[in-house]
């Protein structure tokens, strides 16, 4: 190990489960809101913490009565909404195991995950939804019972749990200890291959502990609101709710990034946490708005103070200046009236401070929200860890760092510069792969991460770069792109295809053609040979074959993994301008460095294509 950084922490309980912080809450604040949820007609309705824990308890004996117990997998596929909470704690209450499935997953990702984790009963949102469920229905016999939310299904259980007694499901919760299994999540991981990561009770309850700790400001702040818009098959959104329930804030569930900037309007929340592209959408309203002319150049200017004065005040927390320049505070003052406080009532006008993980940020866009008076605090973590695992202080925070570890954490670099971690978040490992959790989960109690970094003497953690192939758009979806690749490269025309959107809005490819293919293929469609590979890539008949095996790509996948956008090359990958190895491979890094510019200006600011 060359580096290694333990961040202290309290004595904390791990020997609990999920549902004692709902409890503690409810005896903490019964009767205050703590779920507060938006319906079909737009209008908001709030939860007590009291009336909460009844539904939660309504919906456990429910669970039991139609045969639920320890053990027991349950996946939800749902859009977030606030039965999506009440269930998944029912769930995980009894000792259930929740099993999330993004509301985007095709049938055939829904057929795997419940094949893998060997799922039972299944809650479905609509009738949408529970046609994945359908559709897969003769392949995953281990499947009794759908319930869809939106048909009465939280009735439906508590009018089945009604002849089940108190002292029965507290029997039921009383049995749940913290290394009970809490639930199995999804995700590309470090190799790009899907696995099921088993997660504890004891790891919730660490991490919500270990943020409580770090985070006391925008924890423990006295009628604090946390606006929830990520889908809670990520086990981001999952950890926040529970964090809610440990803090004094109210959880409100918007459900939707469609409605976000109206929600934000609602809600005013003094926490707003998501992934980048959450905020380059705020930025990016906010610069429409402004328009052209004055308006345009005095949000430009605006804009422009902004990051200097953040970069100002960055080199006195870094200690390489003593104070922030004296004009440019005057110069802020006079923004922040004009400019900066409309930037701050998008978001409500009450955030104290913003938390950003889920992918690599764009340090322009933090330093302009923290030039505005907005903090934007990087994180890092992965699933494996419950979430976050490093975050940038209240006070001290370092843009372009991942922050520090949380309370009770480690954070170590490998002698190949690997990022390790270690603490009581840590995943048991993954679902029915013991190579891979062996591979992974060290016997020292290490998770290896498969990203690159380096730790600073004051415990800030950098992330340099991944040593595993996987993309992370802005929206923070971890994308695999090797079957999108291979299932393009069928097409006759094709030569090479790379898939991009590492820290962009949406997937997109590079293609190139081989022309005596394409040619062949031209005239076995009745079509003119073309001479050269430029007259090839502007062929209609060459571009239409191209978006069709796109399209047969994008079926394999959720559309958040699909390819949106490509862009026909006028030339090849190759050994000898160093995008190609000896044995064919692609090498993604530097084809996206070399064709930077093409990238920038054909595929991220024209329409999309899909």
């Amino acid at each position: 190990m060359k580096k290694q950084y333990t961040t202290p922490s309290e004595d904390v309980d791990v020997d609990r489960s999920v549902y004692t912080i709902l409890q503690d809450r409810v005896e903490r604040m019964p009767e205050q809101a703590l779920v507060e949820y938006r319906d079909k007609n737009n209008q908001w309705h709030e939860i007590s913490a009291t009336e909460f824990i009844a539904l939660v308890r309504e919906l456990a004996k429910g669970l039991l009565a139609s045969g639920v117990g320890t053990g027991t997998p349950v996946a939800i596929l749902s859009h977030t909404r606030y039965e999506w909470t009440a269930l998944d704690t029912a769930i995980m209450a009894i000792g259930a195991i929740t099993v999330p499935i993004y509301e985007t997953n095709s049938p055939a990702q829904v057929k795997n995950i419940l094949l893998d984790a060997a799922v039972q009963y299944a809650f479905a949102e609509d009738d949408e939804q529970l046609a994945k469920f359908d559709a897969v229905k003769p392949e995953t016999p281990l499947l009794k019972t759908v319930y869809v939310i939106e048909n009465h299904a939280l009735d439906s259980l508590k009018e089945l749990g009604r002849e089940v007694s108190d002292e029965t499901l507290d029997q039921a919760i009383n049995s749940v200890t913290g290394s009970t299994l809490a639930t199995i999540v999804y995700t590309s991981g470090s190799t790009g291959t899907p696995k099921g990561v088993e997660i504890e009770h004891r790891n919730f309850v660490s991490i919500c502990e270990a943020s409580k700790q770090s985070m006391p400001g925008i924890v423990r702040r006295p009628n604090g609101s946390y606006l929830c818009f990520l889908p809670f098959a990520h086990v981001f959104a999952r950890f926040m709710q529970f964090l809610v329930f440990e803090s004094e804030m109210k959880l409100s569930i918007g459900g939707s990034m469609k409605t976000i900037l109206q929600d934000f309007r609602h809600v005013k929340p003094t926490l707003v946490l998501g992934v980048p592209r959450v905020f380059e959408k705020v930025y990016n309203a906010a610069t429409q708005k402004a328009g052209r002319g004055a308006a345009g150049y005095l949000f430009a200017r605006a804009a422009r103070i902004a990051r200097a004065w953040s970069r100002a005040q960055q080199d006195v927390v870094y200690g390489r200046s003593e104070r922030i320049p004296a004009w440019l505070n005057l110069q802020r003052n006079v923004y922040s009236a004009l400019v900066y406080s409309k930037i701050r009532e998008v978001l409500g006008g009450n955030v104290d401070y913003i938390v950003c993980g889920g992918a690599p940020l764009d340090q322009d866009i933090a330093h302009f929200f923290n030039g505005c008076g907005l903090p934007l605090l990087e994180g890092y973590g992965l699933t494996e860890t419950c979430a976050p695992a490093t975050v940038n202080p209240e006070k001290g925070y370092r843009i372009g760092t991942v922050g520090v570890p949380l309370a009770g954490m480690s954070v170590g670099v490998a002698d190949d510069d690997e990022i390790v971690i270690a603490g009581g978040s840590i995943a048991r490992g993954y679902h029915n792969a013991p190579e891979a959790t062996a591979d992974t989960f060290d016997a020292d109690g290490w998770f290896h991460t498969g990203d690159l970094g380096d730790i600073d003497e004051q415990g800030f953690v950098t992330i340099t770069g991944r040593k595993k192939d996987l993309i992370i758009t802005a929206g923070g979806k971890n994308v695999s792109p090797a079957g999108l690749e291979a299932s393009v490269m069928t097409s006759p025309v094709v030569a090479q295809c790379v898939v991009i959107g590492d820290r962009k809005p949406f997937i997109a490819a590079l293609v190139t053609l081989d022309l005596a293919d394409t040619n062949s293929w031209l005239a076995s469609q009745g079509a003119a040979e073309v001479e050269s590979l430029q007259e090839a890539r502007e062929n209609p008949l060459v571009r239409a074959e191209v978006s069709r095996a796109v399209s047969v790509a994008n079926k394999q996948v959720s559309r958040a993994e699909s390819i949106r956008k490509f862009e026909i090359l006028d030339s090849q990958f190759t050994e000898a301008n160093g995008m190609l190895t000896p044995s064919l491979k692609t090498k993604r890094a530097v084809i996206v460095r070399n064709l930077q510019q093409v990238i920038d200006e054909k595929i991220y600011t024209a329409p999309q294509q899909h």
